[in-house]
Order: structure tokens, then sequence, then C-alpha cells
């Protein structure tokens, strides 16, 4: 298992760091094996960084299938889907066009979405349960909240106890209703790339990377980049060269 604090980079600002954790996915799409599993993370950081993937033109994404780290228990045309964010911006110019979007769910009941979502992980690994060196997911990116959750494992919720599901509900701690990824199907990652941004984040990048918090406790199978900017960073060590 990978150490949590991974490596650090940093870059000026956010949209800088768009652009770097673009030009890091495109460097790992264009050198892709079929399939190649990403799961992509919601928030206005990538946002911005599925708009720059969006307007590259040199990218084949036949190999791609695209799966969600989590998302609200609310109608995929909500503002605040995910699926809507991904389909308003990284598919918005037609130029990515992956194998497989499979977005988590969100009809029936919470605990129904969950079980579908977590059985499509299973068919799309091909195997009832994760093995070392193995990886479930070959880029994951995720982001980091204030409080120290990432995905939807949200500070003090059951999820978070969770070793069994590789999808679960999150029922509480935010105003919608959640389902997320586990602890389990995130460590199954070839390469987990969180991206943090602002001054408000500095605290918990810190307690993060130390192993403590929500996005502390993961225990990654590969390797962790963690792309921040000035702002996030603060005074921790600067290191480059990735």
């Amino acid at each position: 298992m990978s150490d949590i604090a991974g490596t650090l980079e940093v870059v000026k600002d956010a949209g800088a760091l768009a652009a770097r954790a673009a030009e890091i996915i495109a460097g790992r799409v264009k050198t892709a094996k079929w399939p190649y599993r990403i799961v992509l993370s919601g928030g206005s950081t990538p946002r911005a960084t599925y708009q720059r993937l969006a307007e590259r033109k040199d990218l084949d994404w036949s190999c791609a299938e695209l799966f969600f780290g989590d998302e609200r228990f609310v109608p995929t045309d909500h503002p605040d889907s995910n699926y809507r964010m991904v389909r308003e911006s990284l598919l918005a110019g037609g130029t990515v066009m992956p194998r497989k979007l499979l977005a988590i769910p969100t009809d029936g009941t919470p605990q129904s979405a969950a079980d579908r979502y977590d059985e499509i992980l299973r068919q799309q690994y091909g195997a009832g349960s994760l093995e070392p060196g193995v990886p479930l997911f070959h880029l994951t990116l995720l982001g980091l909240g204030d409080d120290g959750h990432t995905a939807s494992l949200l500070p003090g919720q059951p999820v978070l106890k969770e070793r069994t599901r590789w999808a679960a509900v999150v029922p509480e701690g935010r105003e919608n209703q959640r389902i997320t990824l586990t602890y389990p199907a995130l460590n199954s990652s070839a390469l987990i790339l969180f991206l943090v941004s602002g001054a408000a984040k500095r605290d918990a990048l810190a307690q993060a990377r130390g192993g403590a918090l929500p996005a502390g406790a993961l225990r990654p199978q590969g390797e962790v980049l963690w792309l921040v900017d000035e702002a996030a960073a603060g005074e921790q060590d600067q290191g480059y060269g990735f």
C-alpha cells in the first residue's frame, strides 16, 4: 500500500492546477491500454480540468471507461448532479468519446442505486473480489473538502467503516443523500490524483497527508499525487518532478 502523503506538486493558482491536471490525464490516456478505467470527481476544480480536456483534439478516448467517485441522489438534470457537470464540461464538445460512461444511478431508492453501481463495478472488474496488483481503477481523481472528506466519505458516517461493498449510500451529513465509492474501491487504484485548491483547504491538506481525516485513511495500491495550488499548499514542502 502507498503512503497517503504521496508526492506533492504545487502550481501557482487554480488555473494552473486545471492545466496541469489536464496534462497529466492526457498523458495517461495517450499511453493507455484497453480498457483504461478512470474515476471522475465532482466540484469546480475538476470542471475546469474537464473543460481543458474537451478542447484537445489529439486524444483518443476509445479505450477509456469513465466512472464516478460519488453522486448526489438527485435527477441527472439537477444543478448539483456530478453527471450533469461532466456532461456539460468534459463531454460538451463532442471530442471526448469514451468507450463507456458509467454514471451512478439516481433512480429508484438510494440503496437500490448503490446496489446496482456496486454490481456494475464488479462486472467491469471481472471478479467479485479485489486482487492485489490488479487495480479496479487506473486513474482516480479526487477532491478534498474543508472537513477532510473525499468522494462522499464524510466525517462520522457509517460508510467510513465499510470494507465489503464497493459503492454505498451516505444517508446523512449533507442536504442530499449520496452514493459514494468506498475505501476498498478507491484503494484499488493505480494512481490517485488529488486536486486541491484554495487557502480554505490548507489545514485539511496537511492533516490528510499526515494520515488523518477521511481522506487520510486511504491506503492506495498505487501512486498518490497531490496536485495543489500555492494557496492550499501554504508552508508545506513543495515537491516537484512527477
